[in-house]
């Protein structure tokens, strides 16, 4: 990717295989992350963010940040010049609009330096416009949270309690109370609520169906599902999925 050392930006795609990793890098311009098809996660500044079809990530410049693929993924991304003025100065999450959509599926398919002006100045209205409430997970420091984090992804449906991961990870219940509330700022119940939203986010965005996904995240009726989702992301499953 060249360095954009005047206003401008640069468009390109690619399409990753199931199970892709891209180590932690940064660029010296700011990087709008999206894919057409497949989710992403993206891990930057200690949070882990799920992005489905639909939804984009502002990586500021000089930004370190790692990309994983669950299934194909094909990524359409802008790059914008750091003389931008009108970019975000932090990470921000974009809910895409069609016409944003399209102006990526542009930029990283034509060869036509004189749209990239006006393709610009319509992305970073649309960057301006989409901004959404976030949504992440912390991701905790200390070895033995990572792990526990790392098995709550995996198996979001366990029912395993605190007094059960205490004993685990060599924790007295309250020192692990303690410990995840420190360096995640929520309690267990909290956690793994995140993360089964998080994990159903992913799901979603592979056509399952809202009550296949409830259950199979762990939620014993799709309504307690669709209340976590709306209590976490301020949205049921569907008006989240659509960008509405």
């Amino acid at each position: 990717m060249p360095i954009l050392d005047r206003p401008g930006l640069t468009g390109a795609a690619w399409t990753y295989p199931p199970g892709t990793a891209i180590a932690f890098h940064a660029h010296p311009a700011g990087q709008l992350i999206h894919a057409i098809s497949g989710s992403m996660r993206v891990s930057v500044q200690g949070m882990l963010w799920v992005l489905p079809i639909g939804r984009a990530l502002w990586i500021p410049p000089d930004v370190e940040h790692a990309i994983w693929c669950g299934g194909e993924v094909q990524m359409r991304t802008a790059y914008v010049s750091p003389a931008c003025l009108s970019t975000p100065s932090g990470l921000q999450l974009i809910s895409v609009s069609a016409l944003a959509r399209e102006v990526l599926v542009r930029l990283s398919e034509s060869t036509e330096d004189v749209l990239h002006p006006i393709l610009g100045a319509l992305l970073l209205h649309e960057i301006a416009a989409g901004s959404i409430r976030p949504f992440c997970l912390p991701i905790p420091f200390e070895p033995r949270l990572t792990r526990l984090v790392e098995a709550l992804r995996a198996d979001p449906a366990s029912g395993e309690t605190i007094g059960d991961w205490a004993k685990k990870l060599g924790f007295s219940e309250r020192s692990l109370i303690r410990r995840i509330r420190d360096e995640t700022g929520m309690t267990f119940r909290e956690l793994r609520r995140h993360t089964r939203i998080m994990t159903a986010i992913e799901r979603l965005g592979k056509s399952r169906s809202v009550t296949g996904v409830a259950y199979d995240v762990g939620f014993g009726t799709p309504s307690s599902f669709i209340h976590a989702f709306r209590t976490v992301t301020g949205k049921t499953p569907r008006q989240f999925m659509s960008g509405t």
